[in-house]
């Protein structure tokens, strides 16, 4: 009778067993196995959850609550092609994009985020979108003389502002830069008022952000840097790649994004969405890869 209990016992632990197995998570983003990929709830739900960084013209929201700039607008088009017509744009902090893309408050972001090794770590980038320059903006008149980030390393004793977890400030360091001429902000309106205000010396961007930026700053107090010389590391220049982020086990997605991306370039109606915003055929990728960018 003992051994018969026995068998009755393991029996039933092997069936708990099992039913606890078809409830455990398995898919992408913490999905099971039967809900299917991230693509197929999208493509179920009919919209997508965005993660946008408030950085004029690449993204940013309107005074009627909408999110807009190129990035987001290139997103909203690849997804419209590929069946979903809802994109649910969010700004956040830039720094926080990644994270809160991580934790599953976005399904992707896209912000003209340069394609970096350290980044690749973390997250998959899409296929390159848009490349971009560098830009500067100091105190009206340009009192100190700086025309290049090589200025600011020459000279301890400025300052510059720069976006908190931004390219900049490895451009920076790598040009020499010390750590303590470094100050950083959570918003590009807050880097423009530091020069504004006289705490530093300039604060650098990208070019068509620091554009849009003095554009709407009070410019008897700030300016453009011209010229602008762009930085080169090792003898290369330091041109931004941008492109939609996704997480890493994603790749569906990921790759079905990058089918329709390619059709967008192709077709040049990217360009359309370029001239929205200020942007030209100088920011149409070249020959430059997400591989070659994550593998530097």
């Amino acid at each position: 009778m003992k051994k018969w209990l026995v068998i009755a016992v393991v029996g039933l632990l092997v069936i708990l067993s099992a039913c606890g197995n078809s409830s455990g998570s398995g898919g992408s983003g913490g999905e099971s196995k039967a809900d299917g990929s991230t693509l197929d709830r999208l493509k179920k739900e009919g919209k997508v959850k965005l993660g946008v960084a408030n950085e004029k013209p690449y993204g940013y929201k309107t005074s009627d609550g909408d999110v807009t700039g190129v990035a987001p607008e290139i997103t909203k088009a690849v997804f419209k092609e590929m069946g979903i017509d809802t994109v649910e744009g969010e700004v956040t902090e830039f720094g926080s994009l990644i994270p809160a893309l991580q934790a599953g408050r976005f399904d992707v972001i896209t912000a003209g985020m340069d394609i970096r090794p350290e980044r690749c770590a973390e997250a998959a980038f899409g296929d390159v979108e848009i490349r971009y320059g560098e830009g500067m903006a100091v105190q009206k008149g340009n009192p100190k003389n700086l025309h290049s980030y090589e200025d600011i390393a020459k000279n301890p004793d400025l300052k510059v502002s720069i976006m908190a977890g931004a390219n900049q400030h490895e451009f920076l360091k790598e040009l020499g830069v010390k750590d303590s001429q470094i100050e950083t902000a959570d918003s590009i309106s807050s880097n423009i008022a530091a020069v504004s205000s006289g705490r530093v010396d300039a604060t650098v961007m990208t070019e068509a952000t620091l554009r849009e930026a003095v554009e709407s700053a009070d410019q008897s107090k700030v300016e453009e840097a011209k010229p602008f010389t762009q930085p080169e590391i090792g003898g290369e220049s330091v041109m931004s790649y941008g492109a939609a982020v996704f997480r890493k086990e994603d790749n569906e997605l990921r790759e079905a994004y990058n089918a329709e991306l390619k059709k967008l370039i192709d077709s040049g109606k990217i360009l359309e969405i370029y001239k929205e915003f200020g942007f030209g055929e100088d920011n149409l990728p070249d020959d430059v890869t997400t591989a070659d960018r994550c593998g530097q």
